[in-house]
């Protein structure tokens, strides 16, 4: 509880510094107490990436509160939004960004590497993307226990359940699954991981990954890919010749293209794998385009487009715009893709941004959750899609958001 203290004080007087960037207070009064982090101004005029970070700072005054959290948790949103934040450092060094990152793990990675919440044995892929924050926290300080905590996850890695096939199960609880979000939940991390400590000996597998969801959910017609595929095809859900589900879910498809890019980034271009894994980014990014809506945006079931109860969706456009604009600008995509993650930037902007009176913005039209199976049971049909949840600023959408606008520089 200390720690956690410190840290929000951390934040709070952090905060009053964010006038040299381009913030203001309320009133003289305003930087005078730890209160003054809610009496503080966004300026209009700081670009979008910071403008994002700081409007969830102010709501979210620790970290782990990161979409409305209770209390700390390892979980893959805030491995999400925290490294969209890691990232925004890089360029733009306010050190409350960096304390924010350090505030989760100072919460959640215990003296001995051992991470509070986190349970091997549910075998959950969404558990390891959080692990990304961990390689910057370990290359700067060198504390032995952030090298645990990632060996923990590498370690979940090695005994994690897998298709006959050898794709990783989305969870222990969906046996024989593959999402697409599971792309993006453990691709990026094992990448890292090989590139770092196992001289990339593992990059062949993590491309296996990329292989088998490739191959298998893949729809000839439309280049696009279901959001899941059930090897066993014993699922009601998938179809009993394919094993796909039904319908294509715009932030399914988001994971798998910011998968994609950030993956790469560990695959030497001499690696025989790259190649392959620039290819699928390449199709799938050429059929997502022919599905982009005039304003930029993309519908919450990607195909579908103006059928009733669609509608344009937050997540999925920022992940999409995301990985178009890194895809160019790392050389994998041609250029024509950052005009169309321009344009979505846009329509994200001019169409689901509110911004209030203190200049803290809300990005609106994000679906909540969205999932195969479980209890209560989820068919994975238009109508589940369509008719699910949805959440202002649900941190789906404010990450790749905060991604994207660092990638456009905008």
């Amino acid at each position: 509880m200390l720690n956690n203290t410190i840290n929000t004080l951390k934040v709070a007087t952090l905060f009053v510094s964010f006038a040299i960037f381009g913030c203001k207070t309320a009133s003289p009064e305003a930087g005078k107490n730890a209160n003054s982090t809610n009496q503080t101004v966004i300026s209009k005029d700081l670009k979008w990436s910071d403008k994002m970070a700081l409007t969830l700072m102010k709501r979210h005054p620790q970290s782990w509160q990161i979409d409305d959290s209770k209390a700390p948790k390892w979980d893959y949103v805030h491995g999400l939004v925290l490294y969209s934040f890691q990232e925004l450092y890089k360029k733009n060094p306010n050190p409350a960004y960096a304390s924010y990152v350090q505030g989760y793990l100072d919460a959640l990675i215990q003296n001995d590497g051992t991470i509070k919440t986190y349970e091997i044995e549910k075998y959950n892929i969404d558990m390891i993307v959080a692990g990304r924050l961990l390689f910057n926290a370990y290359d700067k300080t060198k504390e032995e226990k952030y090298l645990k905590a990632m060996q923990l996850l590498r370690q979940q890695l090695t005994v994690h359940p897998r298709t006959q096939s050898g794709g990783f199960w989305h969870k222990k609880i969906y046996p024989n699954q593959m999402w697409l979000d599971g792309l993006y939940m453990g691709e990026p991390f094992y990448a890292e991981y090989t590139a770092t400590f196992e001289g990339g000996k593992n990059l062949d597998d993590v491309a296996h990954q990329f292989e088998q969801i490739q191959l298998h959910a893949t729809d000839p017609a439309t280049g696009l890919l279901y959001h899941g595929w059930d090897e066993s095809k014993q699922m009601p859900w998938a179809n009993k010749e394919t094993g796909n589900s039904p319908n294509f879910w715009s932030r399914a498809l988001g994971w798998y293209v910011m998968a994609l890019v950030d993956a790469l980034d560990y695959f030497p271009k001499d690696h025989p794998k790259q190649k392959e894994l620039v290819g699928y980014l390449n199709k799938v990014s050429e059929s997502l385009a022919k599905y982009q809506h005039k304003s930029g945006l993309w519908y919450q079931v990607t195909d579908k487009m103006e059928k009733e109860g669609n509608y344009l969706e937050a997540s999925g456009s920022s992940m999409f715009a995301y990985a178009f604009a890194k895809g160019v600008n790392k050389g994998y995509l041609p250029a024509k893709f950052k005009k169309i993650a321009n344009k979505a930037f846009d329509g994200l902007t001019t169409q689901l941004i509110k911004v209030d009176a203190d200049g803290t913005i809300t990005l609106t039209q994000a679906c909540q959750v969205a999932g195969l199976g479980g209890t209560p049971y989820r068919d994975g049909s238009y109508e589940y899609y369509v008719n699910e949840k949805k959440k202002d600023n649900d941190p789906k959408a404010t990450g790749p958001f905060i991604l994207a606008a660092l990638e456009l520089n905008r």
